[in-house]
């Protein structure tokens, strides 16, 4: 594989880790805004902590439309500037709304993120490496996120405005990123699309040397031909991988994962632990997150993506059920930092690994980009409603964690049978081929 392609897939994945960074850094300043503005539990879930995971339902709708038009580049590098620009706002807010509208606009980067990187890596990598190639997305967000519960344990206690610090950091890798994509080459299948032929064959050149150039183009062209460009993702023929999409992201945020990160250091204080052994226990999550995302990263194209998400669901039945338990139970201690530790790894080495791989895949060239927007609305719509909630739940004298996380194993029971049962395996196919296969499972 040339080392072009692992730089410019590195490159683009680099989006992840400010995704990864900007979702879990609030979770360091999550109590401190609460009590600077004194706001209620129902305000801070859906205004103060939840603003930028509704920019990120905007931001996931609506990715797929710059991604078409303007490019896989030219949108990552968009993303970028609504990062930084978000990062410098929520540093600078002096009052909830302001800070609330900082955080929504880096929330509009990270779903369309969501879109645009796995969709550039998907289409500039061979098939038989492209698992790892679109985890390497992954790995960044669970990078970001072990780099962002360091900061905020390292940032923490340095003045009263330490959370100012914690959130307007991010400002730092926002910048190099824009530099690093600006770099980057086209997308070859985009540059095909737009009929820019000449510029597409410098780029296939070098991703698949072995493979003749027009052979190639013949193989886009001929599913292009073969597709109406007036058709949508929600006509009949494409019903069958609409709805892999939905699940596949429905099951990821009914795991509990995003509520979870933003709330990882309140979830351990609910179990016992004191503030700055939550913050440490934080560090040891995201350690945890990054070994095993890059076993998943590992192990992807080697054993499939189905593999991985067996493995995965097993996990969280367990972890999960044990967090439960915990709760009804009054464990308290190291208890729980063990169990959330065991759920991160299943998640990391299974759901983690294969959900942006996996909806990259599914969907035809010509929709690719669509199909990845209503994938990544479905998976960031609950993951906006799923962690706004957790204060309330969490304080609701009927309902408390240990509800919540038995509601979380139950589902992860019924994403087993959808493994079982529905889920293909995608794993050393072309993207062309990959579309022949699952339009037959339409019919």
């Amino acid at each position: 594989m040339s080392k072009k392609i692992i730089l410019w897939s590195i490159t683009a994945a680099l989006a992840g880790f400010l995704f990864g960074f900007d979702v879990v850094v609030i979770s360091g300043a999550d109590k401190k805004l609460q009590a600077l503005w004194e706001s209620s539990d129902s305000f801070h879930g859906w205004v103060v902590m939840g603003a930028a995971l509704w920019g990120t339902v905007l931001g996931a709708i609506f990715g797929g439309f710059p991604t078409n038009k303007y490019g896989r580049k030219n949108t990552l590098i968009f993303i970028g500037v609504l990062f930084a620009i978000s990062a410098i706002g929520s540093a600078l807010a002096d009052d909830p709304w302001v800070f609330a509208f900082a955080r929504f606009i880096g929330g509009i980067g990270v779903g369309a993120s969501t879109i645009a990187a796995p969709a550039y890596i998907s289409e500039i990598a061979p098939a038989k490496d492209r698992g790892r190639l679109v985890a390497l997305y992954q790995f960044n967000i669970v990078f970001g996120i072990l780099i962002a519960f360091l900061s905020n344990y390292l940032l923490s206690g340095i003045g009263e405005n330490d959370w100012r610090w914690m959130v307007g950091v991010e400002a730092i890798p926002a910048v190099l990123y824009i530099l690093f994509a600006l770099k980057v080459p086209k997308s070859p299948r985009w540059l095909l699309s737009q009929s820019k032929t000449d510029e597409a064959k410098e780029v296939m050149a070098i991703i698949n040397p072995d493979i003749p150039i027009e052979e190639q183009i013949t193989a886009f062209q001929s599913n292009s031909s073969e597709s109406n460009t007036s058709e949508t993702i929600f006509i009949k023929k494409y019903r069958f991988p609409l709805t892999l999409a939905f699940l596949i992201a429905f099951f990821n945020q009914f795991s509990g994962i995003n509520a979870f990160l933003y709330y990882a250091p309140r979830i351990f204080e609910e179990a016992g632990l004191g503030e700055s052994t939550a913050l440490l226990s934080s560090v040891g999550i995201g350690v945890t997150n990054l070994v095993f995302t890059l076993l998943g990263v590992f192990l992807i194209d080697k054993f499939g993506r189905k593999t991985l998400m067996y493995i995965g669901s097993i996990g969280y039945i367990i972890s999960l059920s044990l967090v439960s338990a915990a709760f009804f139970l009054g464990w308290t201690g190291m208890a729980v930092p063990i169990f959330l530790f065991l759920f991160i790894a299943a998640h990391a080495i299974g759901q983690g690994a294969v959900i942006w791989v996996f909806i990259s895949e599914i969907f035809p060239n010509h929709l690719r980009a669509s199909g990845q927007a209503f994938g990544s609305s479905t998976h960031w719509i609950l993951a906006a409603l799923i962690p706004s909630l957790i204060p309330t739940l969490f304080n609701h004298p009927m309902i408390g964690a240990g509800v919540v996380f038995l509601v979380f194993a139950g589902m992860m029971v019924l994403q087993f049978l959808f493994v079982a049962f529905m889920m293909p395996e995608t794993k050393g196919k072309t993207l062309e081929e990959l579309e022949g296969i699952i339009l037959k499972k339409n019919t």
